[in-house]
């Protein structure tokens, strides 16, 4: 699943803290396996290599109090889970053995909790990393601290932070040093023109513009990437297809029974996005990452053909505004115009 739709896992409240009640040791204990007698939940202080750094503090409160929130379950219940994690235990482990400490947390539960836990640490992380990032370039406002600290998920904050990234050489870079932004500018400002023959006076083999089509393909480039860069666009549409979207999934091909019969639940499933509880969310996650599910996203109902078109010709319409493109018709350019904002919609702003 995209990583656009992951970020908006449903929020469905907050959870009271609760204090864990103390579990009374047996009598006469039976003799455990090594693993069984796991030390008690702590917080450990060396993560995994290349995971998240691990959280104290404020930080993981707020952490815990975010997957308490999504699973439906306590924060101490969280809180308990996250430090047998941390402290190496697995989720069989913890599921089979720790249901006392964890308030008996099942597998799926755990799944789910370990999979937000890294998403949320890695966003915490990435967060410090921006602002400083951009602290450094002496840019970091108050304004934009405050909404660098309030962002909720992994695009908002790149969205912030993507006017004061360190520009690397993309195709829309490469095709403006050869001389093509005054030939995407001229299609949008005059779509009576023929593309191909506007093309003609842009190549040039020196500067790697071999043909025509060289041409046109670097003048799309740049197009695409100056809506890429429209964050009043960007999140417009987001929220748009958030609030009006349908998310689908369907049985992956070649899975075994067990697993298909596992996400069968899922295996043609749509439903709107904004209605879709948090558990379902991970399940469709848990599921496409096992590989019983491929899921996807899509403007508006995809078994309503006429009405999905519909749709998806209003995200594009906000595209074209974007760039300045006026309803070219049958014009000359409009064709090209039309499939670079097509392009530019569905290859590089819709969330996968």
């Amino acid at each position: 699943m995209p990583g656009g739709y992951t970020d908006n896992v449903g929020r469905i409240g907050q959870s009271s803290p609760v204090t864990q009640p103390a579990v009374p040791a047996p009598t006469n204990p039976t003799p455990r396996p090594a693993e069984e007698t796991a030390p008690a939940p702590a917080r450990a202080q060396h993560p995994a290599p290349g995971a998240a750094a691990v959280k104290t503090g404020a930080a993981a409160q707020k952490i815990d109090a975010a997957i308490a929130a999504e699973l439906g379950v306590k924060p101490w219940q969280v809180t308990a889970a996250v430090g047998l994690l941390d402290g190496g235990a697995t989720v069989p482990f913890i599921a089979r053995y720790r249901k006392e400490v964890t308030g008996t947390l099942d597998d799926a539960q755990l799944r789910d909790l370990e999979e937000r836990l890294r998403y949320l640490r890695e966003l915490e992380d990435r967060r410090e990393a921006v602002l400083k990032a951009i602290g450094e370039q002496g840019a970091l406002t108050d304004q934009l601290r405050d909404a660098v600290v309030r962002a909720a998920t992994k695009a908002e904050l790149e969205d912030l932070y993507l006017p004061y990234k360190s520009k690397r050489r993309t195709k829309a870079q490469i095709a403006r040093e050869a001389g093509l932004e005054p030939l995407a500018d001229a299609l949008i400002a005059d779509p009576s023109r023929v593309p191909e023959d506007a093309a003609e006076a842009f190549v040039n083999t020196e500067r790697g513009v071999a043909s025509a089509a060289d041409a046109l393909a670097g003048a799309r480039a740049i197009l695409t990437e100056r809506v890429g860069q429209d964050t009043e666009l960007v999140a417009e549409l987001r929220e748009r297809l958030w609030t009006r979207g349908r998310v689908q999934a369907q049985a992956a091909e070649g899975v075994s029974a067990e697993l298909a019969g596992k996400y069968a639940d899922y295996a043609d499933y749509v439903q709107p996005i904004d209605s879709l509880p948090g558990h379902r969310v991970l399940a469709l996650l848990r599921g496409e990452r096992e590989g019983a599910l491929t899921v996807a996203l899509a403007e508006a109902d995809p078994r309503d053909e006429a009405g999905l078109e519909e749709a998806r010709a209003g995200f594009e319409a906000a595209v074209a505004r974007s760039l300045g493109i006026r309803s070219a018709g049958n014009a000359p350019a409009g064709k090209w115009l039309a499939q670079t904002v097509r392009i530019a919609w569905s290859g590089r702003l819709q969330p996968r």
